[in-house]
C-alpha cells in the first residue's frame, strides 16, 4: 500500500499539525504535499519528503499567504497524486479537495468544514483589517470558494471526524457521514504537580474567536493571578486593557506549559471549538476545566469531575462559574487518570487500523463513498 499524506499548508503550530505529525510517525516514508511551508514554524518534519505546490514557491508567501486564496483551490488539485494507492488528506479547507485516480482511496481526516466559508463567513468578513474596497469584494470570492469547497466533498471516499460536533457539521454542510477518531494529545508528558499555586492558566492562539477578551475583562474584575500563553494578533490589544495581575507569557516551550499546567489552580477555556486539545492537556495534569460548555469540550469534560461549565459567552456567566470553582472539590488523580483516553499512541492505532481496513474493502469494491442519502 503506497500512501501519500496531505495537508493544507504548514504554518502555524495547533491541533491540525499534530494529527499530521501522528500520521508521519505511523507513516513516515509517506510524502507529505501542503500549499505551503513557513519554515521553522512546525517542529516535527525534518526529516520528512514535504513536497509545496507552486505557492510555496513564490517569494514572501510565508508572511502574505493570505493573499493567495484565490489559487489555493488550483494550487491543491496541482499535487501530483496519480502514483498512490491511498490518499489521507488532512483539511479544515482545501487539502480534500485534491484529484485521484479511480484505483485511489481517498480518506480525509476533517477539522472541520472549513470555519470561514460556512460557520464563521460574517465574522471572517468583519474582523479582517483590509481597507473597504477589498472587504466589499471578498464576498463573491468566498461564494465561488465555496461552491468549490461544495464540490470537492464528491472526491473524498471517507470521511473522518475529530469529534461528533464535527461529525455534525459534516452532515449539515456537505451531507455527507463520517466516522470519529479523537485527535492525538501528548497526554504522556504532563504530569501532577507537587503543590497548587493560586494563578489560573488559559492559552492558545490569541485570535478573536477565541474569546480571551473576556478572560481579560473577568479577572481585572477579580484581581486573581491568571497567567497567558501563546502568541497571535489579538495579543496587543489584550495586553493594552489587562491590569498587573494578569501575565501574558507569550510562545512557552513544552517543559514550561507542563509546569504551567501542573500548578495551576484551574484551565479557563471560553471558545467554541471543534475539540480542543488545551483542555485535555489540562486534565492530563490533572488541573480541572472551566469552559464554555458548547462544541468540543461537551466531549471530553465532565461537568462536576473534570471541569465545569458556562452556559453564555459573555464575562458574566464567565465570572458566575470563576466565583464557584472552588466550591467543588477536584480529585486531581482521577482527572488525569480519565485523560489518558486521548493519548497519542491511542490515536495511531485507531487511525493505522481504520486505513488499513478502508483499503482492503476498496479493494474489495465496497464503500468507495459514502454519502447520507436518507429518504
Amino acid at each position: 500500500m503506497k500512501i501519500a499524506l496531505v495537508h493544507d499548508y504548514l504554518a502555524q503550530d495547533g491541533g491540525a499539525e499534530r494529527v499530521l505529525k501522528a500520521f508521519h510517525e505511523i507513516w513516515p516514508d509517506a510524502p507529505i504535499f501542503v500549499l505551503f511551508q513557513k519554515k521553522g514554524m512546525v517542529e516535527g518534519f525534518d526529516d520528512a519528503d514535504v513536497r509545496e505546490s507552486f505557492i510555496g514557491k513564490i517569494p514572501f508567501t510565508d508572511n502574505k499567504y493570505q493573499w493567495f486564496l484565490p489559487w489555493m483551490p488550483l494550487a491543491t488539485e496541482r499535487h501530483n497524486l496519480h502514483s498512490y494507492d491511498v490518499v489521507l488528506s488532512s483539511t479544515s479547507a482545501f487539502a480534500k479537495g485534491v484529484l485521484t485516480r479511480p484505483d485511489t482511496l481517498h480518506i480525509s481526516y476533517c477539522h472541520t468544514p472549513t470555519r470561514f466559508l460556512w460557520t464563521d463567513t460574517h465574522e471572517y468578513i468583519a474582523d479582517l483589517k483590509y481597507n473597504r474596497l477589498i472587504k466589499a469584494a471578498l464576498p463573491r470570492l468566498i461564494h465561488h470558494l465555496r461552491l468549490w469547497d461544495k464540490m470537492s466533498v464528491d472526491r473524498v471516499d471517507h470521511f473522518v471526524a475529530n469529534s461528533n460536533t464535527v461529525r455534525q457539521r459534516i452532515q449539515k454542510y456537505y451531507r455527507r457521514d463520517s466516522d470519529i477518531i479523537y485527535p492525538p494529545a501528548d497526554v504522556d508528558q504532563f504530569c501532577l504537580g507537587e503543590y497548587m499555586d493560586q494563578y489560573f492558566l488559559a492559552g492558545g492562539r490569541l485570535v478573536p474567536y477565541k474569546r480571551f477578551d473576556l478572560i481579560v475583562h473577568v479577572f481585572n474584575r477579580l484581581g486573581w493571578p491568571l497567567k497567558i500563553f501563546g502568541t497571535g494578533p489579538e495579543m496587543d490589544a489584550l495586553k493594552k486593557n489587562a491590569k498587573p495581575n494578569i501575565d501574558f507569557l507569550g510562545r512557552v516551550s513544552d517543559a514550561d506549559k507542563v509546569r504551567l499546567f501542573a500548578h495551576a489552580r484551574g484551565f479557563v477555556h471560553p471558545q467554541v471549538e471543534d475539540l480542543g486539545i488545551t483542555p485535555i492537556e489540562s486534565m492530563a495534569s490533572g488541573t480541572p476545566v472551566i469552559a464554555y460548555g458548547v462544541g468540543g469540550v461537551t466531549e471530553t469534560v465532565i461537568p462536576g469531575e473534570t471541569g465545569v461549565f458556562f452556559t453564555e459567552q459573555t464575562w458574566e456567566s464567565l465570572l458566575e462559574a470563576v466565583l464557584n470553582f472552588d466550591r467543588l472539590q477536584w480529585d486531581r488523580p482521577r482527572i488525569q487518570e480519565y485523560a489518558q483516553k486521548y493519548g497519542a499512541d491511542a490515536f495511531k492505532y485507531r487511525m493505522k487500523q481504520y486505513v488499513e481496513d478502508r483499503y482492503e474493502e476498496f479493494l474489495r469494491g465496497m464503500n468507495q463513498c459514502r454519502l447520507d442519502i436518507r429518504v
